[in-house]
Formats: C-alpha cells, structure tokens, sequence
C-alpha cells in the first residue's frame, strides 16, 4: 500500500491546523489511508521533513497547512530532484489537506478545502501533473519554488500587513490588509519588465506571476490560469489613484478586471522583474521574497511536480 507522510503545521490558521489533527487521523485512518504524521517545529521544517520523506520512500508527502507550509513542502521535495538533476522525481507526489488561512495554492491545483474533503482527495488518490515556478533574487539568490505565483508590488505589501492583523484570519484579514495598504503603497514604481523578447519600463502598481487563479484567499489575479498550461499568466496594473485602486479590489474579487484601462495580461515562461528606482516587495505563494529587492528572475518549469488532485477534468 501506498505510503503518506502528512507534514502538519499545528499554528497553522491560528492554531486551526493543530486541532484539527484528531479528525484528520480518523478521517484517513476510516478511508484506508496509510499515513505517518508529523508536526512542524521551525520555519523550514516542513521543507527537511518533505526531503527526508521522499529519501525514506514515501509515495505522497502532504502538507496540512496553508500555502505557507505547502510551499515548505514543495521546496523540500523539490531539493532532491534539484540535487541529482532529474527533470522530476518518479513515484512521488504532493498532497495538500488545505486547512490554513488563503488556501490559494489548493485552489490552484484542484483541491477542495476542509478536512473531510481534503481526505476523500487524498484517498481516491487521483493523479495530474502541473508546471512549478522557481524564482531567482531578494533573500533567494539561490532560487525558491512556487506552486501558485509571485506577487509584486501592492499585493505583496497586502500579505505583509495581512500577517500583522493577529485577531482577523482567512479572506477576512486580506481585506482588511488590502484597506490599509492602498493608504502605505498608492504609487506605481517604475519597473523594466522583460518577457518573451521584449523589455518595457512602466509604472506599474503590481505584477502577479500566476500559475494558479488567486491570491490572498479571494482575489482573483488570473481568472484563465492553468496550473498546467506550461505558461505563466501575467497581470500587470499600472498607475492608479487610490479611488481607482479601491475600485479594482472589487474586480478582483470578481475576477472581472479584465477591460480595466490600467490592466494587461501577459502570457510567459520567463520574466525579469527590475526596480529602476527604489526597491521591489514580492512573495511567493504568500512567503516573503523580498521587501526592498532590485531584481527577480522567474522561470517556469513545466508538468514538474506531479499532485494529488480531484479529477484533472473536475479540476480545470
């Protein structure tokens, strides 16, 4: 039988991970599951724990966090591929019981939130294969993974603030993020954006690197994103007044930005992001890349990691 390390981070979703571990035991253990579980201690500890699962030949390793964690994991299990120079590891995929505070990454890849449903997922243990993004500068010059997508600008700034808000969780606390970032970061710096032969210096108030759909547990950045379309779906918002930007908080709620005179998407394999003036804020999957950066380089690597998801037909 096929074996799962679930990688739980207990002060996930201020602490909702943690008690939610009695359930996820009997759930899996109802449906069949073969499963260890371990809990995180540190940052980076869901990362050493993906590796060493996948050294220890466990065929799923699952993070039951939020993106987060789920990150950790994908850097983990991304480090021995990495170190041998394999396009991929055979036999190994990635789960995700999303039960954290955006989820975002989950949404992305197909998987429904909650428990029970997260464990049916994981039971039926249907497979698909997606594109990771990796992206180069700030605090990794040495490179970090991404499932979901890289956040520039406002919306890295509205995360930031999002961990801030201590008693607010889930969508409830981007928003609020979101209020008050349109107050701290309501100019557009100028950026040079290179992507598919061409190099273009612009304001622009945000760029989304998406793989995935959303960001911050409801704003949609990328509505026609496939996490396996081998391309990355670009969302560039250039100048705006603060008016202007509360309007466009609610498109993205919607998804309907789309026609919105300072947006453009972009479709790409790769992009270098430069601040001309000034530094850049970014994130990947919802975790700090950098708050003051010049320079960010992101690649896709296509149908890289291989997870487990609802049906890919369902999922799409």
């Amino acid at each position: 039988m096929l074996k799962h390390k679930i990688i739980l981070n207990p002060i996930s979703g201020r602490g909702t991970a943690g008690r939610a571990r009695p359930l996820i035991e009997e759930r899996l253990h109802t449906l069949g599951v073969d499963f260890d579980l371990v809990c995180t201690e540190r940052p980076w500890h869901a990362a050493d724990l993906a590796e060493q699962a996948v050294r220890e030949g466990y065929g799923v390793v699952v993070s039951a966090s939020g993106d987060g964690t789920a990150n950790e994991v994908l850097n983990g299990l991304m480090r021995p591929v990495e170190a041998a120079g394999m396009a991929s590891k055979p036999g190994v995929a990635m789960g995700i019981l999303a039960i954290g505070r955006g989820n975002d990454m989950a949404c992305g890849l197909g998987i429904p939130p909650g428990v029970e449903a997260g464990c049916q997922v994981l039971a039926k243990g249907v497979r698909r294969r997606v594109d990771v993004g990796r992206a180069v500068g700030g605090l990794y010059p040495q490179g970090r993974y991404f499932a979901n997508g890289v956040g520039v600008g406002f919306d890295a700034v509205v995360g930031f603030e999002a961990l801030k808000l201590k008693p607010l969780s889930g969508f409830a606390s981007y928003i609020v993020a979101a209020l008050k970032t349109i107050f701290l970061y309501d100019h557009a710096p100028e950026v040079r954006l290179e992507y598919n032969g061409q190099s273009v210096v612009q304001p622009s108030l945000m760029v989304s690197v998406m793989n995935g759909t959303r960001m911050g547990g409801g704003f949609h950045m990328a509505p026609e994103a496939r996490p396996d379309d081998g391309v990355f779906d670009l969302c560039i918002a250039g100048a705006a007044t603060r008016r202007h930007i509360l309007a466009l908080m609610l498109r993205f709620m919607q998804g309907t930005q789309a026609g919105d005179p300072i947006i453009r998407f972009e479709r790409t394999t790769h992009l270098v992001v430069t601040a001309m003036h000034g530094g850049l804020p970014a994130h990947a999957d919802g975790e700090t890349l950098c708050v003051d950066g010049h320079q960010l380089t992101l690649e896709l690597l296509p149908d890289e990691l291989e997870v487990i998801s609802a049906a890919p037909e369902a999922a799409a």
